[in-house]
């Protein structure tokens, strides 16, 4: 078992993940700033789960440093990095900077490139795909303490490999199962399909369930899939299973009317009553969102095999031209994306 787990990137899926393990028996450092790092020193973090279940991390049960230099020291330990994708580059430099050649980096971030970002910033690294089925919101109690409530299932995924082997009982003994799998990019795929709903959920301005139960958003998102799909096919690659349905019949299921919607995909409305894409809070917050990193993903694939997805890119345009407090409704969002 790894000895050290270090986070970087102290959002809602870090400290989610940091929070298990430790809750766990593991020994784990927060890379965290600023109020994040000053909230979990004063006031521990609670993570609770889809079902209810809540588990309170007392301050001190989490080390809890600022920089990532500071969280370097002798044994074995592997990163799991989960910053925004934006932030790829700069946290693995960083963690070049500090931490001996062939560190494990587990990249537990949206999107298709983050392992090979970490590769090219820090090539003596060993980067690490992984994938977060599930969605995790960040809020602060009333007392301060941050809570990190997890609002969908799902299985934790990482490349197999020596060092996630060996971080396989950590995850169990935390309650995050860790599914290996030796093909890692249809894995990715399989998520950035499902992932192309947060900047349908992020302009809807509407909970993740909410905007679910509108046909008209839905329409979108299978639109927007649909593109995806076709530039997989041209690129030989299938996505892999990653929800309840099947890749290929997930924009089929999404439009049908929602009195059969809501029965079909029961399981994929199983979400929490306040989640949301995280999209959306970097929206909310007028911060940069992952756009390139989900519809740009698919921009990019097309291209590379002699096809185009107008749809994502008029996905792309929309959240870049969009401002804290932006709401569109489902048939507006539809009727401009139709008019690209």
């Amino acid at each position: 078992m790894a000895q050290r787990f270090v986070i970087v990137g102290a959002g809602a899926i870090g400290c989610f993940i940091g929070g298990r393990l430790a809750r766990g028996g593991a020994d784990v450092i927060v890379v965290a700033r600023g109020g994040k790092a000053a909230a979990l020193r004063a006031h521990g973090l609670m993570v609770a789960d889809l079902d209810g279940t809540e588990a309170i991390l007392q301050p001190g049960a989490l080390s809890v440093v600022e920089t990532v230099a500071e969280a370097a020291g002798p044994g074995d330990v592997i990163v799991l990095l989960c910053t925004k994708s934006g932030a790829t580059g700069d946290a693995a430099q960083a963690i070049g900077a500090a931490f001996a050649s062939g560190t494990p980096v587990l990249s537990l971030q949206n999107g298709i490139d983050n392992p090979t970002r970490i590769a090219a910033a820090a090539p003596h690294l060993t980067a690490l795909a992984g994938m977060v089925p599930f969605n995790v919101t960040l809020d602060a109690g009333a007392d301060g303490r941050l809570i990190a409530r997890r609002t969908t299932s799902g299985d934790l995924h990482a490349a197999d490999h020596a060092a996630t082997r060996a971080a396989a009982p950590a995850f169990a003994a935390a309650g995050l199962p860790l599914t290996l799998c030796l093909d890692m990019a249809t894995v990715q795929w399989g998520k950035l399909l499902l992932n192309l709903n947060n900047p349908v959920n992020a302009l809807s301005g509407l909970p993740l369930r909410d905007e679910l139960m509108d046909r008209a958003y839905r329409r979108v998102l299978a639109a927007l899939q649909d593109e995806a799909l076709a530039a997989m096919k041209a690129a030989g690659l299938r996505p892999a299973k990653v929800g309840a349905a099947p890749p290929a019949l997930i924009p089929t299921i999404l439009r049908l009317p929602t009195f059969l919607f809501s029965r079909i995909a029961a399981s994929m409305l199983t979400i929490g009553p306040t989640a949301r894409s995280s999209m959306a809070d970097d929206l909310a917050a007028g911060c940069p969102t992952e756009i390139d990193d989900l519809c740009g993903a698919v921009i990019r694939l097309a291209a590379a095999h002699g096809r185009e997805a107008p749809l994502n890119a008029a996905m792309v345009r929309l959240v870049d031209a969009a401002r804290p407090g932006t709401r569109m409704s489902g048939p507006e969002l539809l009727a401009a994306l139709c008019a690209a």
